[in-house]
């Protein structure tokens, strides 16, 4: 009894895969001639974006009469770093100020995501049952605002929050636009799939928000809480509404270069009743770019940690079907 022989795979067949295989790498691959030319443009961003950045580092590190002669250039005539000596000498001030403007941040920066992404995962939910009014309710603010006096008054008179802390870190914490950007994207984006099946396995909606939601969210996250960081780290009038002179030690940096650069000018202003020995040695224009040096830097310096979880985001959590 003769046994059949397997059919031999035909070689159209074998070729097909490979078809389609090749024609999505032939559809994906750059020429060179465009792979240059984005190359190019991404590297003359890169240098239009640094640019400023450079220039007032350098203008900063200038000396004062180099300024007085020839203004502000690249290639100072002298160089100087009696701006940065001046904030040197003032450094446990400044230090305490720093202090003050990381604990906002990294405090405020918490509890403002705590504060928007719940709001906005709730917003989200159509089995909601308050979800119109809240959304309503939430979106007014965004076309009409309370006004200056009465938000002072509110958060000195009512809920005496006046030269303390939390004056300069609960006025910023919650955002109605960041609400509506985290409402909108847990719409659009967090499939129900994962939601009904947090509920199979027996999840609570505390469980499901922390353990599903929230590591398919971390591209909005990330993106929400540079915004509270950048917002937070660069406050100032916070502090110009809610503190006195006489709580200088709750200072945010800030708020602290802002006084210094505003002292000087005065200063400057008022030159003759002062010796010209005197006025020589204030760095007036020098001291306005090393306070943004100051202040620039550390925030800089913290971006690439969102940039992190901007792209580990993408790829975390994911429905299969």
């Amino acid at each position: 009894m003769n046994t059949p022989t397997p059919a031999l795979p035909n070689a159209d067949q074998e070729r097909k895969p490979n078809l389609a295989s090749d024609g999505m790498m032939h559809f994906n691959r750059v020429k060179w001639p465009t792979n240059l030319a984005f190359s190019l443009l991404f590297i003359v961003l890169a240098v239009v974006a640094l640019t400023p950045v450079v220039f007032v580092v350098i203008i900063s590190m200038s000396a004062e009469s180099s300024i007085a002669a020839n203004g502000y250039s690249f290639t100072p005539s002298s160089w100087s770093l009696s701006s940065f000596e001046y904030l040197w000498k003032m450094r446990a001030w400044v230090g305490r100020s720093a202090l003050n403007s990381v604990g906002l941040t990294l405090a405020g920066t918490a509890l403002g995501l705590t504060l928007t992404t719940t709001m906005g995962y709730a917003l989200s939910r159509r089995n909601y049952k308050f979800r119109g009014f809240f959304t309503v309710y939430v979106f007014i603010p965004m076309l009409f605002h309370g006004g200056l006096v009465s938000t002072y008054v509110v958060n000195t008179q009512l809920f005496g929050l006046g030269n303390t802390y939390w004056a300069l870190l609960f006025p910023l914490a919650c955002s109605t636009f960041y609400i509506i950007i985290l409402r909108t994207f847990f719409t659009t984006t967090i499939p129900d799939s994962v939601i009904e099946s947090g509920k199979i396995d027996g999840a609570t909606q505390l469980r499901i928000f922390l353990q599903l939601v929230l590591p398919i969210s971390l591209p909005a996250i990330a993106t929400i809480g540079l915004f509270l960081t950048f917002a937070y780290w660069n406050d100032w009038y916070q502090a110009l509404l809610y503190l006195r002179t006489t709580h200088s030690h709750l200072y945010p940096l800030q708020y602290l270069l802002v006084s210094i650069e505003r002292s000087i000018d005065a200063l400057t202003r008022n030159a003759a009743f002062m010796s010209a020995e005197n006025i020589n040695d204030l760095p007036s224009e020098t001291m306005r770019m090393a306070i943004v040096v100051v202040i620039v830097l550390p925030i800089a310096c913290s971006y690439p940690f969102f940039q992190k979880y901007f792209i580990s985001g993408l790829t975390i959590g994911a429905v299969k079907g």
